[in-house]
């Protein structure tokens, strides 16, 4: 996933989005596949791939093969990004940075696929594909098995049917459900993530869950870096991550629903 190939379509994805919803936002007419292609100067079968996979993950929505505008889970994502935890993950980032000298993400989940919020400011150089709205799977990073915390067996198994586990992650990945749980005990005895070339070879990732006041899961906050980097203070990490996921569910908050439509005028 994290292939040149696969970082290329998420951009142009996420060019795709950002058109739509600008017209939407301005009140301009909107655009089906081939008005799409043209202003993009893309291939008009991609952009009916693409619009596709974006239709599938809620992003975008079709009615009766007319234009396209912004799905459901783009208002959701929307209103994420004013909820006062989110805003405040830009400090905790940048404190984690300071502290360990380490990268640090603030990630949620869409089913089997862990989406980037926010970045800390060393995590990317010029052209990356780390950026918001990248995707990752959570089977195999450190963020998506925080995301995976309170899901049992049975739900992990259902959730992951239809994954192919070949060919993707690290040496370190889970190529099965019943692996993936067996990561996932051992790693909820000692109360935080450690992935350990999960996704990337030589990169460590330790993550925990942020939790909303009543309990749930908002989002994952984890650092990554080389092994030997964190091996030798995951204890000290690990209290780190987790008082700074404290703070940021204690600072819940934000907007639903017509309120995040009403805000892309904003």
């Amino acid at each position: 996933m994290d292939s040149s190939s696969e970082a290329s379509s998420m951009a142009q994805g996420l060019r795709i989005v950002r058109l739509v919803a600008d017209r939407e936002k301005w009140g301009r007419r909107l655009l089906g596949v081939s008005q799409l292609a043209s202003e993009l100067d893309m291939e008009q079968s991609r952009v009916s791939r693409l619009t596709q996979e974006l239709c599938e993950l809620g992003l975008l929505e079709r009615v009766e093969r007319g234009p396209f505008r912004t799905g459901p889970r783009f208002f959701s994502l929307a209103a994420a990004l004013n909820a006062g935890w989110v805003h405040e993950s830009r400090a905790e980032l940048e404190a984690l940075v300071a502290s360990f000298g380490l990268r640090a993400r603030v990630s949620v989940r869409e089913g089997f696929r862990v989406i980037l919020l926010r970045a800390s400011s060393n995590d990317a150089v010029p052209g990356s594909f780390v950026k918001p709205g990248m995707v990752t799977p959570v089977w195999c990073t450190g963020s998506g098995r925080a995301l995976l915390w309170d899901e049992r067996q049975p739900a992990v198994q259902a959730l992951l049917r239809d994954v192919n586990f070949i060919g993707v992650g690290g040496p370190g990945a889970a190529h099965s459900p019943q692996e993936l749980a067996e990561l996932m005990d051992r790693d909820r005895a000692r109360g935080f993530i450690v992935a350990e070339e999960e996704f990337e070879h030589g990169v460590c990732e330790l993550a925990v869950p942020v939790r909303s006041a009543d309990g749930s899961i908002l989002a994952a906050l984890s650092v990554l870096g080389g092994r030997d980097k964190i091996t030798s203070r995951t204890s000290d990490i690990a209290e780190a991550l987790t008082a700074a996921a404290e703070r940021l569910g204690s600072c819940e908050g934000g907007v639903r629903g017509d309120a995040a439509r009403k805000g892309l005028a904003s």
